[in-house]
C-alpha cells in the first residue's frame, strides 16, 4: 500500500511539473515580443542575510494595485510566500510568475498568500503584468531602490535581486528559504510541500 501510494504520489508530482512546464513555456511564447534576454549570467551573488527561525524584514511597498502592502498585515492571519525576482521583461521572470496562476487554489487551501516583489518601478511593472492576469500583488523595492532585497540580503551587485522564494508563517516567522539559481525557475513542487508542512501543524 506504501508503495502504492509513493507511485501515485510521484505520477501526480510528473503530471504537476509537466503542467507547470508547459504553461510557463506558453507564457514566455505569448510576452516574447517585450522580453529582453539577459543570457547566462552569475548563479547568485549576495549573502543572506536571514535564516530559517528568524522573524521575516518588515517592509512597506508600493504595489501595481495603487495600495501599499506590508508583511505585517497578514501577521495572525496568512501564511506568505515572497516572491523575489531580478527584473521585469526578463525571460525567465516572464515565465515564473505566470506559472504561479496554476495552483491559487493550493495557496487558498494552505491559508497561504502570494507577494511578487522585484527592484522595477510601478510603471515598468504595470506595462510587464497587465496582460498575465496575475492573482497576487506585484510590488515595486524600486526606492530607496533594493532597500527590502537588501534587508533580506539577496540585493545583487548590479543592483537586481537575487531570484529567491521565502516561506513566512502567521507568527512573521521563516519557515524556508530558496535562494534559487537566478537562470532557473525554482521547482513549483518544493515550494507547495513546504506550504503543505505549514498546514500539517
Amino acid at each position: 500500500m506504501i508503495r502504492k501510494t509513493r507511485i501515485i504520489m510521484t505520477v501526480g508530482a510528473l503530471i504537476f511539473a509537466a503542467a507547470w512546464g508547459s504553461m510557463c513555456f506558453a507564457q514566455s511564447e505569448i510576452f516574447q515580443p517585450t522580453i529582453y534576454d539577459v543570457g547566462t549570467i552569475k548563479p547568485t551573488d549576495s549573502e543572506v542575510a536571514v535564516k530559517v527561525g528568524d522573524e521575516a524584514p518588515d517592509f512597506d511597498l508600493p504595489s501595481v494595485g495603487g495600495e501599499k502592502i506590508s508583511l505585517r498585515q497578514y501577521r495572525g492571519k496568512k501564511n506568505v510566500v515572497l516572491s523575489f525576482v531580478p527584473a521585469a521583461f526578463t525571460p525567465v521572470c516572464s515565465a515564473q510568475w505566470p506559472g504561479y496562476n496554476i495552483v491559487k487554489e493550493t495557496f487558498d487551501a494552505e491559508d497561504a498568500v502570494l507577494l511578487g516583489i522585484t527592484v522595477d518601478n510601478i510603471p515598468s511593472l504595470y506595462a510587464w503584468t497587465k496582460d498575465m492576469a496575475l492573482w497576487f500583488p506585484v510590488l515595486s523595492d524600486f526606492f530607496p531602490h533594493g532597500e527590502v532585497a537588501n534587508r533580506y540580503g539577496i540585493l545583487r551587485s548590479n543592483g537586481m535581486s537575487e531570484r529567491a522564494l521565502f516561506v513566512v508563517d502567521k507568527k512573521g516567522v521563516i519557515r524556508y528559504i530558496d535562494v534559487h539559481d537566478i537562470n532557473e525557475r525554482p521547482p513549483l513542487e518544493d515550494l507547495i510541500t513546504e506550504l503543505k508542512k505549514l498546514s500539517k501543524e
